[in-house]
């Protein structure tokens, strides 16, 4: 049997200070916190298209890369081959879930029957894979934004034959998705959005993007879909104006559109950021509305405009990562996904592993903290401190919504001016080092 890894060992954990590059720092997967292992709290997925597509071109440069697999030339044995290849990799990490595009696993340069027969292929061949293993799959989704047919759109298209050829993918994928156990199916725009409103008939676009995910929900229940369908948001590339920029215009989308029983949102790190938001802050408004299903575990150059997709390295984001996940109850049917890809210049085939270790760490790290953050409860008690007054008197009562306009003028009258307190952010500040530094 071919190895592709044949230089990496399993990687283990042998704790923080170990100068073992090949080895965990932090990442124990069994190490209980706050009730259950690491590795359920984790969740880490494989991203098929980074990890085992990805060349190394960008908008500026062709391939640094070989991934031939050995310099194969059948397209169908290259995708047998990036299954072998993955699997490995996943074994000797530890990883136990993975994600996919429909265009990661099969050929593209076939027709829609051939490329269809060939992804019943590459399922059959995958889930061989996973019956020998206990690797899952977390989610599927379709990309409808490389082909030039989607140049103007997917379903946002203003020509109905590009919405069935973005339709009939999505039949495709949900199939894949179902018949490799995934606990998700993942929606993210490509082209959907617009440069100009000159050509744009703005209103039908957006309910074409619902229509297709109803018929796409509507189609995976028939067929016995009981897991998620995320929506992941995404501002700027490649339109000037996606239609899913951050996590509040997605959620005021899914209820608009009564989809909100059945959708939530797959967040991602570096599209927080390229949307003029923290991380932490698009977990937060997804989880104090109920809508927090799946992360894209990455980070972003942010002396960079695009989409970079850095394998994680920063504490900070990773702590008040997982502090909100922690605090939203822990993933369900969703998990931390490596959308995340080696630089161009890290073009070994084992560069993938480092970069891994990287990120998993990270987030291992990130956990332990924020499990710290919560237990400490300094923070947590100065939230609930400085709003207290929301639970008694006038401000009880601006709460349960039985004070008048009336009535608060004349308790404006009755107080003369607010006494207010300090947000004291240095010294919280001065907690949140106190607690990833200890």
């Amino acid at each position: 049997m071919t190895t592709y890894f044949p230089n990496i060992p399993v990687i283990k954990y042998e704790g923080p200070k170990t100068k073992n590059p090949l080895a965990f720092r932090f990442y124990d997967a069994d190490r209980v916190i706050a009730g259950r292992p690491m590795k359920d709290h984790l969740k880490f997925a494989l991203s098929w298209w980074h990890s085992l597509c990805g060349d190394g071109s960008d908008a500026f440069g062709g391939a640094t890369m070989d991934r031939s697999y050995g310099g194969l030339s059948d397209p169908l044995k290259i995708e047998k081959a990036k299954v072998d290849a993955g699997f490995e990799f996943m074994e000797k990490l530890g990883i136990e879930y993975f994600c996919f595009h429909d265009i990661d696993v099969v050929p593209t340069d076939k027709t829609f029957a051939e490329t269809r027969e060939n992804l019943l292929e590459i399922v059959d061949y995958i889930k061989g894979k996973m019956a020998q293993t206990n690797i899952k799959c977390l989610w599927g989704t379709s990309n409808y934004t490389r082909h030039p047919r989607f140049m103007q759109g997917a379903s946002t298209s203003y020509n109905p034959d590009v919405f069935a050829w973005a339709a009939a993918k999505v039949k495709n994928t949900i199939d894949a998705t179902i018949a490799l156990g995934g606990q998700g199916y993942t929606f993210w725009s490509g082209r959907d959005g617009y440069d100009t409103l000159l050509n744009t008939n703005l209103e039908l676009e957006l309910d074409n993007m619902a229509r297709l995910m109803k018929l796409a929900r509507d189609y995976g229940r028939a067929k016995g879909f009981t897991g998620d369908f995320y929506i992941e948001p995404k501002p700027k590339e490649p339109t000037k104006h996606q239609y899913d920029f951050d996590v509040t215009t997605v959620l005021y989308f899914i209820h608009k559109y009564g989809l909100e029983k059945d959708f939530k949102l797959n967040v991602e790190v570096n599209h927080a950021t390229m949307a003029g938001h923290t991380f932490q802050h698009e977990l937060r408004v997804a989880r104090i509305n109920n809508a927090l299903g799946s992360v894209d575990a990455n980070d972003g150059d942010l002396f960079l405009g695009w989409d970079t997709d850095l394998f994680a390295s920063n504490i900070y984001t990773t702590t008040l990562a997982m502090y909100e996940i922690l605090k939203a109850g822990g993933f369900t049917n969703g998990g931390l996904n490596f959308d995340a890809k080696v630089r161009r210049s890290s073009f070994d085939f084992d560069d993938i592993v480092y970069g891994h270790i990287l990120g998993m760490d990270t987030y291992a790290l990130g956990l332990i903290k924020a499990q710290e953050l919560i237990e400490d409860g300094r923070i947590d008690q100065f939230i609930e401190d400085r709003y207290s007054g929301y639970t008694k008197g006038i401000g009880k009562k601006i709460v349960d919504e039985t004070v008048s306009l009336e009535e608060l003028e004349a308790h404006v009258m009755a107080i003369g001016e607010p006494v207010l307190s300090s947000g004291r952010q240095e010294y919280l500040e001065l907690v949140l080092n106190s607690i990833i530094f200890s």
